[in-house]
Parts: C-alpha cells; structure tokens; sequence
C-alpha cells in the first residue's frame, strides 16, 4: 500500500485556486516527448480550466488568460503551440518603481498641504476683488482647521500671521473683509455637517413602536 502523500510535504501550488490537480496535469504534459501529443494535453487541460472558472467567459480576453496562467503554473517550462503570445517570465517578476510620495513637512501640519497649495495658487492671481475674496475665503479656512486642531478659540491676529507666514508677505487679508467668521459659527458649521458631537447621527432616534 502507497503511504499517504499530505500537501504538507508536496510541492507547493503556483496558482492555488486551480488545485492540485490541474497542476499535475501539466506536470505530466511537460513530461510529455511527442510534440503533437504535448499540445493535445494542453488544449485539454485549457478547457478543464475554463470549465473551472465559468465567470471568466463574460471576459473579452478569456482565452489568453488562460493561457497566461498555464504557462505560468509551468514555470515556462514548455513547449506548445500558444495561439497567443508567450508571458515573458522576466517581466512578470519585475517589481514596480517606487510611488514618488509627496515629501512635504510643512511648519504648520494641522493647516494641510491643500492650504499651502490654495495660498501658492492665490499669489499668481490679479490684484482686484476677486483676489480679495479668495485670500479671505483662504483664511477663514484656515481658521476652521485651526479649530479643529485648538478647540478653544483662536484670535484673527494669529492666522493672518500665519496667512502672511505662509504667503512670504504677499496675502494679506482687506481691510473691508476683516473680521473673519466668528469661531462659534465655524463650529457649528462643522458640527452641522455631521464631524461633531451636536451631529445628527450622534445619538440615535426614537421610534413610536405599538405595542399589542
């Protein structure tokens, strides 16, 4: 009698969703020396494959996927006829590049980096009213994620500092915008919409249930 053989002591599976049989499938066809009959067991083995992933026949490219996978599951150890091109083992164990993260530690974290970018986007604006809206509606932000980092209070003297900081001294608010918004009202803002205690979804609702 053959002793058992347990998958802990097996070679381990490439593509662990087709199961261990497929993989001696082709196994056995790379150990196949007829050429003709080598590619017979391959076209074979593709449509059991298929006929295990039923939900891949909605896919435009199904055929070819297979296909990438058996050559995969070969470790490209073998010689059939492919109606489509090879998988190139090489480019397969490329690792991608690194994503170029954004380096920035600005001196102010608790502002954001969209702050930084609205004040550099704001100085190449023209000089006028609209300019004057934008710095104001900048600092007014500004305020609000103050807040949300202090939430105390905090005085107009200090963002317009930190505005004028910022900036290298080329926003500053109008005189005919000052005060920026009350801190009260940029609170109740927030909570409003749903980002503070007084939130509506806070607490849960009552519901009038009859009771028989």
């Amino acid at each position: 009698m053959d002793t058992l053989k347990y998958n802990t002591k097996r070679k381990q599976l490439v593509i662990p969703e087709y199961g261990r049989h497929i993989h001696i499938m082709i196994e056995q066809a790379k150990l196949e020396t007829n050429p003709e009959e080598r590619n017979k067991k391959a076209k074979a083995i593709i449509g059991v494959m298929g006929n295990l992933n039923p939900h891949l026949r909605d896919v435009a490219d199904f055929q070819h996927k297979l296909w990438d996978q058996f050559f995969i599951m070969a470790d490209f150890d073998i010689d059939v006829d492919c109606p489509f091109e090879k998988p190139q083992k090489e480019l397969l164990d490329m690792k991608p590049g690194k994503l170029p993260y954004p380096q920035n530690f600005p001196k102010y974290r608790f502002y954001g980096n969209n702050i930084k970018r609205m004040i550099d986007a704001a100085i190449g604006w023209e000089d006028g009213e609209l300019k004057d809206v934008l710095v104001f509606t900048i600092a007014n932000h500004m305020k609000k994620n103050f807040l949300s980092w202090n939430k105390d209070t905090v005085e107009d003297t200090v963002i317009l500092a930190h505005l004028e900081e910022l900036s290298e001294g080329k926003l500053k608010v109008a005189a005919s915008q000052l005060p920026l918004s009350d801190s009260a009202d940029l609170i109740r803002f927030k909570h409003k919409n749903g980002s503070g205690p007084s939130s509506n979804h806070s607490k849960p609702r009552k519901r009038n249930r009859k009771r028989y």
